[in-house]
């Protein structure tokens, strides 16, 4: 099995330059590297943060506007029989983005950009509010109807405002589905090595990875997600409809008492954080624009506004308005970022583990985030024998964040792919080749006791495909967007016809 592995990881190296080359384009070109702050930013975060602003102004800044407005509709009862609720909608987008990115990722941007990145990455999730308001518009504007159930999201709206052409929606399918697929080995390694860890915190042993507790876990792994993505959208908004709450909560209480403990350090994190943003001393070899670089690349990677990666979560919700998904999209992103990102940035900068200061020899754990995180929550924790049932607990979050991610990955697949066909051995195929071949892959990975570099990269790769398909479609659907916001202004947000925009969608007549 270790030679099948390792022959998958090899066969995939051609992907790492190709990779690197499209995140960090025009980057890699000296000429471009060269210029003062700019040549630290890649076109992809460019286009990312540009086209945040752009709407934020365009839609005047709809995400402060319409926030509460957003608060109300979120507790919304479902009326109708098709769909899912407001709620159960804003949950299954929560269950993506609130994921390993909100802890490794943070952790990233703080050890390689220093605790002004935490600065940066609000800005950035500032302006991506207004890029999560648009494109969940789109979204529930151009939903369509399957039995008891909307589907749509990206494919679907990119279809339709590129001329309903069928071999549009079929490309942009096969980029979301390849998209999904290829990062569930990632995040069953995230939920399974997590899961280890629960165990050797309670335990107090270090089990190795062919011990029967890894098997045991494996075997779990791979039959709660099989039962949970067979059940189909109901069947995954049921889970995540207990589990996000539960983890987000716990997680957020759990750092709060943590940061409660050390409240003298508070002050520390606020001038680190705003004192690191703006100054352009250099923070472990980078400087400003490394700050500001790392803060906006690992925002936008956690909660994903312009990604189009949510826009599924956002199409199957019953509505009176397409902009009420849109505000409420919008809030997903603030409780990503601004709260559950900003509760890691908390323990991590707090800890200065990042910088020495707490005693841990920098240069041993930096490679390795988790790491990182670890020994900054060790080090914030009394020793009075909670250390471990608190990196348990916290162990035990990350895990549900990555196991909401990883049944969100395969539902959105399966959502993506009706714009290909409605038939259901092919919607079935796609469930299957998630829960009972790539979900699998991963564990046979960890057990393995392999890291697979190289197919971490294709998720890379497909990420920036995805978003390269997806912000262009919102810049070229604009009007559609801000027309539907008018209208809602206008009627106080009575029921939407979609003629009354100049457009007809199946589903608003």
């Amino acid at each position: 099995m270790d030679q099948v592995l390792n022959s998958v990881n090899k066969f995939f190296e051609f992907i790492v330059p190709i990779s690197d080359f499209m995140w960090n384009f025009p980057t890699n070109f000296k000429w471009y590297a060269d210029i003062p702050i700019l040549g630290n930013f890649a076109f992809s975060i460019l286009l990312l943060v540009g086209t945040g602003i752009y709407f934020s102004f365009k839609t005047r800044f709809v995400q402060v506007r319409k926030f509460k407005t957003g608060l109300k509709t979120i507790i919304k009862k479902k009326t109708g029989d098709i769909g899912v609720s407001p709620f159960a909608a804003f949950l299954l987008s929560s269950a993506m983005r609130i994921g390993p990115g909100n802890i490794i990722g943070v952790t990233y941007a703080v050890s390689v950009g220093g605790p002004g990145a935490i600065f940066w990455m609000w800005v950035s999730a500032f302006f991506g509010m207004s890029v999560a308001f648009s494109e969940a518009v789109l979204a529930q504007l151009f939903k369509e109807k399957k039995d008891k159930e909307f589907v749509g999201g990206l494919p679907f709206y990119g279809r339709k405002i590129f001329g309903n052409k069928y071999w549009v929606g079929v490309l942009l399918s096969t980029i979301f589905i390849i998209y999904a697929l290829f990062n569930l080995p990632g995040q069953t390694f995230n939920l399974y090595t997590s899961l280890g860890a629960v165990a050797e915190h309670l335990t107090g042993k270090t089990y190795d990875r062919q011990s029967v507790l890894y098997y045991v876990i494996g075997i779990i792994i791979i039959i709660s997600v099989a039962l949970t993505v067979f059940g189909g959208i109901r069947g995954v908004t049921r889970v995540t409809d207990k589990l996000v709450p539960v983890m987000a909560i716990v997680y957020v209480v759990i750092v709060i008492v943590i940061v409660g403990i050390n409240f003298k350090l508070i002050p520390y994190f606020f001038i680190s954080v705003f004192k690191g943003a703006f100054t352009p001393e250099a923070i472990f070899g980078g400087g400003f624009g490394m700050c500001l670089a790392q803060g906006v690349k690992r925002g936008l990677m956690s909660n994903e506004a312009g990604q189009g990666t949510i826009t599924m979560a956002a199409a199957i919700s019953e509505n009176d308005h397409p902009c009420e998904q849109g505000f409420i999209q919008a809030i997903g992103v603030f409780l990503d970022t601004m709260i559950i990102c900003t509760m890691t940035g908390f323990l991590v900068v707090m800890a200065s583990v990042w910088n020495g200061d707490a005693g841990v020899v920098w240069e041993v754990i930096k490679e390795s985030k988790i790491t990182v995180y670890n020994a900054s929550v060790a080090h914030l924790v009394p020793g009075i024998g909670l250390d471990n049932i608190v990196n348990a607990i916290l162990s035990l979050c990350y895990a549900m964040f990555a196991f909401t991610t990883l049944i969100g990955l395969v539902l959105f697949a399966e959502i993506s792919a009706n714009c290909i066909t409605r038939d259901n051995k092919f919607i079935m195929a796609i469930r299957g080749l998630g829960a009972i071949l790539f979900v699998p892959f991963g564990v046979l990975s960890v057990l393995a006791g392999l890291e697979l570099g190289n197919v971490w990269y294709i998720s890379d790769m497909v990420n920036i495909m995805v978003v390269y398909s997806n912000v262009p479609i919102l810049i070229v659907g604009r009007k559609m967007i801000l027309k539907t916001l008018k209208h809602y202004e206008e009627t106080g947000g009575k029921k939407f016809i979609s003629k009354e925009i100049g457009i007809e969608t199946e589903y608003w007549k």
